[in-house]
């Protein structure tokens, strides 16, 4: 990992007013330089501890380090994610298991922070629970959880990790009516509840009748197959999955929201860990292990055709 050096100065005020021996002007030159360390020291520690709100952040090494962290657990980094988790961001089902693109990304912020496999934790959170407010059991939850104001007013975001499309699944037989956004106004669309997928349909599809709207992709699969929408729409490296788990399905095609949709590590509101997960995903950034891990996991997408 990368050390940072956060050096703060902190000024100090000694009133020479005593004219008396050079001895006792040393005593209290002494005095005031003791005075001036203290205040240095206090303003660092301050800062390490500092809340982040998502953005680049800088943290020092020391308060970095594993043992200096703010952990739900000590000496263990708690992540959540929903149950079940899905293809391409996990595998099986099983999120320890390292596979799958959130897997990944997971264990290598782990590793940069300095925990060891056996140190991470994993607890199950619901997708729309995770962005509630209060008190979190986790340090972290990773869940294709978009960045947006509202969520960002009652927890707190790293940077993103992941910028993506939308999908629009149909069965193969509406295909070429969803071969274009204007194809799109005219077909009954549908998402899940409370998704960037959703806010996708309504400001950039802006369809000629209200999408439908489900609790869990399950119900919008069956939707789907029983003809009760013609399109469902989530992001695109979940479209993959989700057509193929719905018979007669194709992934017509993809379209970006108006505003880039990021996915963001959630944490409970100005938990100041955040600071060094940013400085962790900076890391992974700059060394080329995300787009790696993008490439290794989420590249088969890049062949679906854009909707324009």
């Amino acid at each position: 990992m990368s050390e940072w050096v956060d050096i703060l100065l902190a000024p100090y005020d000694a009133a020479m007013r005593l004219r008396s021996s050079a001895a006792l002007v040393a005593v209290v030159l002494t005095a005031a330089s003791l005075a001036a360390c203290s205040a240095k020291n206090n303003s660092a520690s301050d800062a390490g501890d500092s809340p982040s709100a998502g953005g680049t952040a800088s943290a020092s090494a020391a308060s970095c380090a594993p043992a200096d962290l703010h952990l739900y657990d000590a000496g263990k980094l708690t992540i959540a994610t929903d149950s079940p988790a899905y293809a391409p961001w996990f595998k099986k089902n099983d999120p320890s298991n390292g596979q799958g693109f959130e897997s990944a990304v997971a264990y290598a912020v782990a590793k940069q922070l300095g925990f060891t496999a056996d140190q991470v934790n994993w607890t199950k959170e619901s997708f729309n629970s995770s962005y509630t407010p209060g008190a979190k059991k986790f340090d972290f939850d990773i869940n294709q959880i978009s960045i947006t104001p509202d969520r960002a007013k009652v927890v707190t975001f790293s940077d993103g990790y992941y910028t993506a499309d939308q999908a629009v699944i149909t069965l193969a037989k509406n295909k070429d009516k969803a071969s274009s956004l204007a194809g799109l106004k005219d077909l009954k669309l549908g998402a899940e509840t409370a998704t960037t997928s959703l806010t996708a349909i309504r400001d950039d599809v802006q369809p000629s009748s209200q999408p439908l709207v489900f609790d869990t992709d399950d119900q919008a699969k069956q939707a789907l197959l029983h003809g009760q929408i013609d399109g469902l729409v989530t992001d695109l490296p979940s479209a993959d999955y989700i057509s193929s788990e719905i018979k007669g399905s194709v992934v017509a095609g993809r379209f970006s929201n108006s505003e880039p949709e990021e996915f963001g590590l959630l944490f409970e509101k100005n938990n100041p860990l955040v600071t060094c997960v940013n400085t962790a995903l900076a890391t992974l950034k700059s060394n080329g292990t995300l787009d790696q891990l993008q490439q290794q996991w989420l590249a088969n997408m890049e062949s679906v055709p854009v909707l324009k």
